[in-house]
Order: structure tokens, then C-alpha cells, then sequence
């Protein structure tokens, strides 16, 4: 290789002016910890309290359903603050209906 190419590809790679190490590999910072803490911690602050053996969470939007299986969920009764954690799935209504019939009450019957 020539002079010219490797001072080319070598001035890339500087992490600070001429003179300063070469960085071996580029640091990747991840900023997920610092978000879940801050939540965390006003989740706390709110006073959340957990509600176990919660099984499912079905949320309706008009023609489609987001549903929660196994989640953990936290509420606050004075904040008027629900807490949802797990992974959803978007369904459509038609596809659970007959598992979830028995969940509904009369008026949210007539209304489908």
C-alpha cells in the first residue's frame, strides 16, 4: 500500500487530533438502563402498587385488539395511572371473540 492510502484510512479511525490513540472499535452506548430507571423511578414516586395473577389485557381500538398475555401489570388508584409491561400482539376482534365472549357485559355485546 502506498503513503498517501494508509494515512488516508488511518485519519478516519483518530478519536481526537494528531497525536491521540486510535480507537480499536467504535464504543456503542446504550441508553435503554438509563430510560427503564427513570421510569422506574417514577413509577415509584406515583406510588404504583403490583396486581398479581393478572393472566391477559385486551385493549380495544375499534377493529383491533392489543392484547397482553401473561403481563405484569401496576396501578395507581390515586394517580388514575394504569402500568402495562409485557409484549403485545395485534389482533383483530373477529379473531378472539369466541375466547374472549364471556369477558364482555351486555352493553358491549349489543354495541358489536
Amino acid at each position: 500500500m502506498n503513503r498517501e492510502k494508509l494515512m488516508k484510512m488511518a485519519g478516519s479511525v483518530r478519536t481526537g487530533g494528531k497525536g491521540t490513540v486510535r480507537r480499536k472499535k467504535k464504543a456503542v452506548h446504550k441508553s435503554t438502563t438509563t430510560d427503564d430507571k427513570k421510569l422506574q423511578s417514577t413509577l415509584k414516586r406515583i406510588g404504583v402498587n403490583t396486581i398479581p395473577a393478572i393472566e391477559e389485557v385486551n385493549i380495544f381500538k375499534d377493529d383491533l385488539v392489543i392484547q397482553f398475555v401473561n403481563p405484569k401489570v401496576q396501578a395507581s388508584i390515586v394517580a388514575n395511572t394504569w402500568v402495562i409491561t409485557g409484549s403485545p400482539q395485534t389482533r383483530k376482534l373477529q379473531d378472539i371473540l369466541p375466547g374472549i365472549i364471556n369477558q364482555l357485559g351486555m352493553f358491549s355485546l349489543q354495541s358489536v
